[in-house]
């Protein structure tokens, strides 16, 4: 795994938003049984999730929650100079979703502003980018959105995949502390599991081009079938278990600390039942470990900070709080950090209104 120790950055507040919509199969069960229903939100932990209507993108909901976070922190657009955008939902092929959000926030043009490619580890993966470039630069501050749009890659009648996913965006800001305490951070990547999670159409391999060529009624079938996420919850649950309590042990030995040195801890909502093993598995106390499914559910990359706006405002900002956040999934990818956080402005989760007109070029 790759090791990094940051230097002289910390977190200076988070922010979420959902879309307002929400969906519950408890009330709606179908495509499921009111008994299936039940099952599913008991094993997941999902009691309802977060849908944006179909004029809504993640851009839109990532540019809400950091003009949300600037106006708490009082930070002037002009004072931000590095915006990455993490997302597995771009509004483009091009161009990089990230100089739109640049516009619309109104960020100066010396900024750096790009897109990373990546879904459940990303959020880790964009505050280790993120920490480095401020480390290594001139600039002083750095807005980090994450976030996905997962509902409208689901397949019709999947019970792995629609009791699960839920949409959702969310910012972080990074700025430049000589006085911050150091924090520690494990990276790793498997690409052997990239077929476990994936929507195989809708790239250069497999594009969705109406009228590209000649397609059967079997195809386009099919073509419908690989535009939709593929999930598989074995292969998933095994890697999870594989891989993250080794993740905990490697970030934790990092930051030479134990588990009982670790006020808090917020991975990657994946799954209530699997959040639950992992608990167990690295032996954190269930009152320092945050599983915030129930409103939400998996929401991706956004998970991590969602969760912390969601549960832990009053704690962060009364800070500071030495927490450890897991990501870890498609890819496979995955990452932590152990980071002492707080005193801060309380971290919260805010509704994007259905009328907001979606960022555009």
């Amino acid at each position: 795994m790759v090791k990094a120790v940051i230097d002289g950055v910390r977190y200076a507040g988070f922010m979420g938003c959902v879309p307002k919509g929400r969906h519950s199969y408890l009330d709606t069960p179908e495509p499921f049984t009111v008994e299936e229903a039940e099952k599913l939100a008991a094993a997941t932990g999902v009691r309802e999730r977060r849908v944006a209507p179909p004029h809504i993108g993640t851009s839109d909901l990532c540019t809400a929650a950091a003009q949300a976070l600037l106006d708490r922190l009082g930070w002037e657009p002009s004072s931000v100079e590095v915006l990455i955008f993490v997302s597995q939902d771009a509004d483009y092929n091009l161009p990089s979703t990230a100089c739109l959000i640049q516009k619309r926030l109104g960020l100066p043009t010396s900024a750096a502003c790009f897109d990373v490619s990546l879904g459940c580890s990303g959020f880790v993966y964009g505050s280790w980018i993120a920490s480095r470039l401020l480390a290594g630069s001139s600039a002083r501050r750095a807005l980090v959105l994450s976030g996905d749009i997962s509902t409208r890659y689901l397949m019709p009648g999947d019970r792995a995949t629609l009791p699960l996913f839920g949409d959702a965006g969310a910012a972080a800001a990074l700025e430049r502390d000589d006085g911050a305490p150091l924090m520690h951070a494990v990276f790793g990547t498997d690409g052997s599991g990239a077929p476990h999670i994936m929507i195989k159409a809708g790239g250069r391999r497999n594009p969705l081009v109406p009228g590209l060529v000649p397609r059967t009624a079997e195809e386009e079938a099919a073509l419908f079938a690989d535009s939709r996420l593929s999930l598989n919850g074995a292969e998933v649950f095994a890697f999870t278990l594989r891989a993250v309590p080794a993740l905990v042990r490697e970030v934790l030995d990092a930051a030479g600390l134990t588990v009982d040195q670790i006020d808090l801890c917020v991975m990657h909502q994946a799954n209530g039942f699997m959040l639950e093993h992992l608990r167990k598995k690295t032996k954190i106390p269930p009152e320092r470990f945050v599983i915030d499914m129930g409103s939400f559910g998996n929401t991706s990359s956004a998970s991590i900070p969602l969760a912390i706006g969601h549960r832990l405002g009053e704690a962060l900002a009364a800070g500071p709080r030495k927490m450890l956040m897991a990501g870890f999934g498609v890819g496979w990818s995955w990452g932590a950090i152990v980071a002492d956080i707080g005193p801060i402005p309380a971290p919260a989760v805010i509704d994007l209104p259905d009328d907001t007109i979606p960022l555009a070029p």
